[in-house]
């Protein structure tokens, strides 16, 4: 089911900065700015809405989780944790460039694998898809919004 936010809406709400001809933008959650890619622009508008929409406790999201895949490292671009600290939300985001296929949906149920999140998120900002998982029944249901952090 596809879902579609205005992620935009929370342009003006970034904080940008200038540094040796780059532009950066402050990432609440890594607490520190951040060089301001087509990627992590689109990152930063996903944690906002997680903030001020979903209400998402900042204290409850990880950046750029590093997991190790077939002995590779890799980073999961949005983590959510629940209050046992373990993972709940797995987003993951690509450039508005990258058409969302099968293929960005098993690169990012592969990713949780490891983590085993019951929810699991891909988006290009243009076009979003959420899903809760079953890992005993090996099933997935297709959700019509991100999840309400409990």
């Amino acid at each position: 089911m596809l879902l579609q936010f205005d992620f935009l809406q929370f342009q003006p709400k970034l904080r940008l900065s200038k540094a040796e001809e780059k532009t950066l933008v402050y990432d609440p959650v890594r607490r520190k700015d951040i060089v301001l890619t087509p990627e992590e622009l689109l990152r930063q508008l996903v944690v906002m809405y997680l903030l001020e929409v979903k209400n998402y406790p900042v204290n409850r999201i990880r950046v750029e989780v590093g997991i190790t895949l077939n002995g590779l490292q890799k980073r999961c671009d949005i983590v959510v944790f629940d209050a046992g600290i373990n993972p709940w939300l797995l987003v993951e985001c690509k450039s508005p460039k990258v058409p969302l296929t099968q293929a960005t949906f098993e690169q990012a149920a592969r990713y949780n694998l490891q983590l085993r999140a019951p929810f699991l998120a891909v988006t290009n900002g243009l076009s979003t898809f959420c899903c809760a998982l079953d890992f005993e029944k090996q099933a997935f249901e297709y959700l019509r919004d991100l999840p309400e952090f409990a």
